[in-house]
């Protein structure tokens, strides 16, 4: 037998030996974060898709090729005419409705196959988005992979996914009579705003899949609740402005009042309130609707330096510099802007802002989110 050893030696090689040991993880915690990893990849690959989405929705419209497909068939309209006999029955339609009639009668079939194409590509990548969502959720579910509590969130993006394609079919019948010649502005921000609600909830879904449970709720001990409400108000007048764009994009009031900073010569534009009844004037008026979009970026610019300067003051590096990247992506978007209405919205300028709202928005959302939910970091980072 060996000889006795006091507890204080016991406890001393203990802790020797602990040190030299690698540190050992349960299997639980490893299957967790594996499995968070896994749905933080499939939510990635829907972001992504999502932000193509509204990309090509957006030179869409910007080529007039939102009514060129005149039936809605979530099932059937997926394959394009396949025979010229296709072609010609899918050109009588659209020769049918007054966007034709009214602004591009004597329009070619190679022509009208143009902006088909546009319009086809961007109902298929609502059904591929779809497609990957389902997939990917029934996988993780049928396996039991999804973790406690996030069931209802991944289940409330598809929701929103389906609800999209019925108001994507909404806006593009107001479209296919009554003389209208574009589809209603107020329906095209509703499709584009949830659009950006889709995709801030899945980019704020994958910033909390990138760190532990047990990490966020330790982070959220040391949150900066006003920081955190500053920004979360400037999410709000953000996304206020996204509607207010798709407001100028509907009614191509982005290629009138060209002149910056003024318009028509004025700090107003002219003849307001021409439209009956009043409240027209808010979705319908070119001037006006413009005016809104200019005086909201002002005022999303100078409040967003506000909370720029207020998160200079954290003491977290990974805070900081979070707001950093959002003042300067705030300042880029700006500028974007100017030029577009200056150079009357062409496609490529035109695409380029709201890619730039799409950036702006996510960079706003990851400002927030470091807010909530700060990176730890040693009393040296801090200083």
């Amino acid at each position: 037998m060996s000889g006795k050893r006091s507890i204080f030696e016991e406890v001393g090689e203990d802790r020797e030996s602990a040190k030299d040991a690698p540190r050992q993880t349960g299997m639980i915690d490893k299957a967790r974060r594996g499995v968070r990893g896994a749905i933080r990849a499939w939510l990635i690959v829907l972001f992504v898709m999502v932000a193509v989405m509204i990309l090509v929705g957006g030179l869409t419209r910007l080529t007039d090729s939102g009514l060129s497909i005149t039936e809605w068939k979530p099932i059937a309209g997926a394959l394009p005419p396949m025979d010229e006999a296709g072609w010609s029955a899918a050109f009588e339609k659209y020769r049918a409705i007054p966007e034709y009639q009214l602004q591009n009668k004597g329009m070619s079939l190679a022509e009208f196959k143009s902006i088909y194409w546009w319009e086809w590509g961007h109902r298929q990548l609502g059904r591929g988005i779809g497609l990957v969502w389902g997939l990917g959720f029934l996988a993780f579910w049928l396996t039991r992979r999804i973790p406690a509590g996030w069931t209802g969130r991944l289940l409330g993006i598809g929701a929103l996914g389906g609800l999209q394609g019925a108001i994507g079919w909404w806006m593009v019948s107001s479209g296919l009579s009554g003389g209208m010649l574009d589809v209603a502005s107020y329906r095209l921000a509703t499709h584009l705003g949830i659009a950006f609600v889709i995709l801030g909830l899945i980019a704020w879904f994958v910033f909390q899949l990138g760190r532990p449970e047990s990490e966020l709720m330790q982070a959220r001990r040391g949150r900066d609740v006003r920081l955190f409400g500053l920004s979360t108000g400037l999410m709000h007048l953000a996304f206020l402005q996204v509607l207010l764009g798709a407001l100028v994009a509907g009614i191509d009031a982005g290629r009138n009042f060209t002149d910056w900073p003024l318009m028509a010569g004025g700090f107003l534009p002219p003849d307001l309130f021409a439209l009956d009844p009043w409240w027209r004037n808010f979705f319908e008026d070119d001037g006006l609707v413009q005016f809104m979009h200019r005086m909201t970026g002002y005022l999303l610019f100078v409040f967003g330096l506000l909370v720029w300067g207020r998160a200079r003051q954290s003491g977290n590096r990974h805070t900081r510099r979070a707001f950093d990247w959002l003042a300067a992506m705030l300042l880029g978007q700006m500028v974007l802007g100017i030029v577009t209405v200056m150079h009357s919205s062409p496609w490529n300028i035109a695409i380029l802002h709201q890619l730039g709202a799409v950036v702006l928005w996510v960079l706003i959302l990851r400002a927030r989110f470091r807010a909530q939910y700060p990176i730890a970091q040693s009393v040296r980072g801090a200083a």
